[in-house]
């Protein structure tokens, strides 16, 4: 199994911000799968031809997210995301519901907000 990631250099899109998104995208649909090992790095910085902050940033990013974990000097890998993601999206949406009802917002309200960030975030 590769790792397919291209960099589109004329993008609006920061390399780091493409790489990240690419990554996660191939992790949580399955092309990579749970326990896959990533590249290095450095590896992953020359083969995309990107500096090596660029893909340290992204990688950063990724565990994060809970997308990969790095176990020391044994490697990246990708990690089981999918739970992390969810515990980490209800926490985010209980915290959003929370911060409305202080507001003193109705539900209406609150789901107009959500689902305009939403559109935003999406589109």
């Amino acid at each position: 199994m590769n790792l397919k990631i291209t960099i589109e250099a004329g993008s609006g899109v920061a390399p780091f911000e493409q790489l990240r998104a690419r990554i996660s995208e191939q992790a949580r649909s399955g092309a990579l799968p749970v326990g896959y090992r990533l590249p290095t790095v450095r590896g992953l910085a020359e083969e995309l031809g990107l500096a090596a902050n660029t893909v340290a940033k992204a990688y950063r990013a990724l565990e994060a997210d809970g997308v990969i974990e790095t176990r020391g000097r044994n490697g990246t890998f990708v990690a089981a995301a999918g739970d992390a993601a969810a515990r980490e999206l209800a926490a985010a949406a209980g915290a959003f519901a929370d911060r409305a009802k202080r507001l003193g917002l109705s539900r209406d309200a609150a789901r107009d907000a959500a689902e305009a960030a939403l559109r935003a975030a999406y589109e």
